[in-house]
């Protein structure tokens, strides 16, 4: 049986090619050797404990050699030159078998890759131990493995779901004493670890300097062109990372291979990945074509590639190939030419070499005249995580590449085709002016910026960048930082500044640093060069940044330079380490910054002392400290009732999202009132206010002298908590003229409460009131209409637009007042457009719902914002003000 088996394995190898050309051959057979070897050291030289359930992990990027890693694996183990002594039956799983599974048994899984279903079950079950499952693409697994204990099964002859059934095995409840050989993607990381134990083993694939030289070696032959395209590649961060895997390495080699036959100066014909995927196709298309053109259709290629990515479709059928257009010998011709693959998990199915292949045949595609195309297997069928594609920012990134004139024509040239592009570029342009600096549309720039560096046309760079006040860089890597870099240079209207930077700056102590980390010094130092050379740039956001000592040097002589014109400086999930000393020094030098916001992070007593050092310093400007989302210990309120009292200058406290102590409370409400206390403004959004701390909060405001702005937004504090801070504001002496309470979960009774202080305090000119239940009645009291301007949210109807409109007309301080979100009807609104435009009403700004009108409604609002032209109507949400994030 153990013999039977062991052929079943060698015949199902041999009917599955996964190594494609010569150089594959020659160079993958000796990383499959290596890796090979360390399997067998793993499984022989397991500890006793690990030996029970023991796990190993393979972990490599698309394309990396896992599958055929694992080939290599089992052929070694069925020629009897692997794990001889210790397994006798190895069950290989793929992700599309378990994705095509709703359930099963232990029983049915062995026995589906034998004659009929008829394995040797009771003999494979009699020793679990020799038993090997090989579990390959894990992060391409549809299910979900976490299955609670109690529905875990242990009978393998028992039906029962997939998800059940596979996490039976990985806790060895069935099959107890089975190893696994797992393979996934970096993607699939969460997955892994809710799998592994301690006890288990990970290994990486990594295509590492060493091999990617040798790569290029064995696939030149000579030895001068292959270290000149080395170089190149080492010196170029986006190519670079494409040579992470073999395939394409290949790729680019090919590419490169072309240009040096061509005679072309390396440098200067290939610098962008547009370069490589042009000169890749040009050279296998057109390589066996007398004239100069493709040997198979090039639209049937790119629709391919299009629709696939549309449809989530990585994996087609010969149905599919057709549907474009290609001839059976197309097909031939393609796999020859290395550009489609028959999928390795799949029978019958076909791929492109790598996805990243495909995304610039589908950029190609929307600069082509295609005819629409559908490929069958798009719909109805099973797939994987990997196939459900939502990212389509490569694509993007290769259409701007595809817009350079120069490459566009070297395009069209080699492959004998038109692209159009005048539509894309206008496309394009218009598209990534309008969302400008909506972050919301985008997340981040990193993937744009990497577009326009694709695309290197300065004029059409500069006129994207231009529409940008605000930048947003998410940096995971050195290429990130390149094109970043490149694009901000171009960013002539700066004013936002959002740097987040992982793990590109080695942090190395008596080591010199490699030429990676020197490039990336470099562009690291082009950003911070826009501190003083951008006199626009107001704001910086340092989140999540990991610096050494040499970038964190620049950053902060940037910081301290006398040109630099920063307003606001956030330091967001920051470490605090040696390093956050010398930045907070350099603050002292920047007499321009007047806010800082610390967020997201530890406020520790180090971190006070620095605080202290700093705002007591006279060369020191900052007016506003923001400790959002500190989580800040009840120790924490005598330090900032210490800042308090220390800070001259300091006007603004934002203690955002941090759930107050009650018990620190008073010592710090004690120095609001203190007469070195010279706060005017204190933010306490959703801070869990209790009754206890708006009656500590509530004393201090009858008796300090300077506090003129409150906001206590977004904590429940109901009806009660408003009279309780009406008890101190109904005082004349009370110095507030701002009170915020918008989400504090009051109703129109606490606006009874708020008419008594309009009447008796004059000091009080406005209050926020949005997204409480104030309703029609709240704002029935004539004296309360006359102060808020934010009613978003409230309940109101059509019954009160009289009286506001009313208000619009006699109020001459009223300048804006947001309604939105309240249900007026047409009925109330056109009651509000009379009061609008009243010749006496001299409000600039207002938030309506307008998108609901009547035609007869509509056409009122058009008078009167065509008559009153001073007057901003808006339907989108008011901006939070500073430090005011939610």
């Amino acid at each position: 049986d153990k013999e039977a088996h062991k052929m079943l394995i060698r015949k199902k190898l041999q009917e599955e090619r996964c190594l494609h050309n010569r150089i594959h051959d020659i160079f993958c057979q000796d990383m499959i050797l290596e890796l090979v070897n360390k399997f067998d050291f793993v499984f022989h030289h397991v500890s006793p404990e690990a030996a029970k359930a023991l796990n190993v992990f393979l972990i490599g990027q698309e394309a990396s050699g896992k599958t055929m890693v694992l080939r290599g694996a089992l052929f070694e183990w069925a020629n009897g030159n692997l794990w001889a002594d210790v397994f006798s039956y190895v069950i290989h799983l793929s992700s599309h078998d378990i994705n095509q599974m709703t359930s099963g048994s232990l029983v049915a899984l062995i026995s589906k890759d034998w004659p009929e279903g008829r394995a040797p079950v009771a003999d494979i079950l009699s020793e679990p131990q020799k038993i090997l499952f090989i579990l390959e693409d894990l992060d391409n697994v549809e299910h979900s493995f976490r299955i609670s204990p109690q529905a875990l099964c242990s009978d393998g002859r028992q039906q029962v779901s997939t998800p059940v059934l596979v996490a039976s095995l990985l806790t060895r409840k069935l099959a107890p004493g089975c190893r696994f050989l797992i393979t996934s993607r970096p993607q699939g990381q969460a997955v892994t670890w809710t799998i592994m134990k301690k006890t288990d083993m990970l290994m990486t694939l990594s295509f590492a300097r060493e091999k990617r030289h040798k790569y290029f070696t064995i696939f030149f032959r000579d030895g001068q062109r292959a270290e000149a395209a080395f170089q190149l590649v080492q010196r170029n961060e986006l190519f670079l990372h494409l040579c992470q895997v073999p395939i394409l390495c290949w790729v680019t080699c090919v590419a490169l291979q072309r240009q040096m036959n061509q005679g072309a100066d390396l440098k200067r014909s290939c610098q962008t990945l547009t370069d490589i995927y042009t000169h890749f196709l040009a050279e296998t298309l057109t390589a066996q074509a007398a004239d100069q053109r493709p040997v198979v259709p090039l639209q049937s290629l790119c629709s391919l590639a299009l629709e696939g990515l549309l449809h989530n479709t990585l994996h087609f059928t010969e149905e599919d190939l057709r549907g474009v257009g290609f001839t059976q010998a197309d097909v031939s011709t393609l796999q020859t030419l290395e550009i489609l693959w028959p999928s390795s998990h799949m029978k019958g199915h076909y791929r492109f070499i790598h996805s990243k292949v495909q995304e610039f045949c589908a950029a190609v595609a929307f600069m082509l005249p295609l005819v629409q195309h559908g490929i069958p297997s798009a719909w109805g069928r099973c797939k994987g995580k990997r196939e459900l594609y939502d990212d389509f920012s490569p694509v993007i990134a290769s259409m701007f590449g595809l817009l350079n004139k120069k490459r566009r024509k070297t395009f069209e040239t080699a492959l004998g085709c038109r692209l159009l592009t005048d539509y894309v570029s206008q496309y394009l342009l218009m598209e990534t002016r309008c969302f400008g600096d909506n972050l919301k549309a985008i997340g981040h720039h990193t993937p744009l910026f990497h577009g326009l560096f694709e695309n290197q046309e300065e004029e059409y760079v500069k006129r994207i960048m231009d529409s940008f006040s605000e930048a947003n860089i998410y940096v995971r890597d050195h290429r990130d930082l390149m094109v970043s870099s490149y694009c901000l240079g171009y960013c002539q209207h700066l004013q936002k500044l959002k740097l987040s930077i992982q793990n590109i700056f080695e942090k190395r102590s008596n080591e010199q640093s490699t030429p990676r980390t020197i490039r990336s010094l470099v562009h690291w130092r082009d950003v911070c060069t826009l501190l003083h050379t951008r006199e626009t740039l107001r704001e910086l956001e340092l989140c999540n940044t990991d610096l050494d000592d040499t970038s964190d040097r620049v950053l902060c002589k940037a910081l301290s330079h006398p040109d630099c014109q920063l307003r606001t400086l956030k330091l967001t999930y920051f470490s605090v380490d040696t390093r956050f000393e010398e930045m907070f020094k350099a603050i002292v030098h920047n007499r321009n910054l007047t806010c800082l916001c610390l967020s997201c992070m530890p406020i520790s007593s180090k971190v006070f002392s620095l605080l202290h050092e700093v705002l007591a310093n006279p060369r020191c400007s900052i007016q506003h400290l923001s400790l959002m989302k500190c989580d800040l210990e009840t120790s924490a309120y005598q330090e900032l009732a210490s800042l308090l009292l220390s800070s001259k200058n300091l006007k603004k406290l934002t203690l955002s999202k941090n759930a107050l102590s009650r018990d620190g409370m008073e010592v710090f409400c004690d120095a609001l009132f203190h007469p070195n206390c010279v706060l005017e403004s204190l933010v306490l959004l959703f801070c869990c206010l209790t009754l206890r701390s708006l009656s500590l909060i509530s004393r201090s405001l009858v008796l300090t002298e300077t506090l003129k702005h409150l906001d206590v937004s977004v904590n429940n504090i109901r009806d009660n908590g408003v009279l309780v801070l009406m008890m101190s504001l109904v005082f004349p002496t009370c110095s507030v003229q701002e009170l915020e309470m918008s989400g504090c979960f009051f109703t129109a009774k606490a606006c009874e409460y708020m008419v008594c202080v309009l009447q008796n305090n004059p000091n009080l000119k406005s209050l926020e009131l949005g997204s409480n239940n104030v309703g029609d009645a709240g704002l029935a009291p004539t004296p309360l209409c006359i102060s808020p301007h934010r009613l978003e949210e409230c309940m109101l109807t059509s019954a009160c637009c009289a009286s506001l409109a009313s208000v619009l007309i006699s109020s001459k301080t009223l300048r804006k007042i947001n309604l939105l979100g309240n249900n007026l009807g047409d009925e109330g609104i056109v009651q509000l457009l009379e009061g609008l435009g009243h010749p006496d009403c001299v409000l600039q700004s207002v938030g309506l719902d307008i998108k609901n009108m009547n035609a007869e409604t509509m056409t009122l609002f058009m008078t009167v914002r065509n008559k009153n032209t001073h007057l901003h109507v808006t339907d989108q949400s008011w901006a939070k003000k500073e430090g005011r994030e939610v």
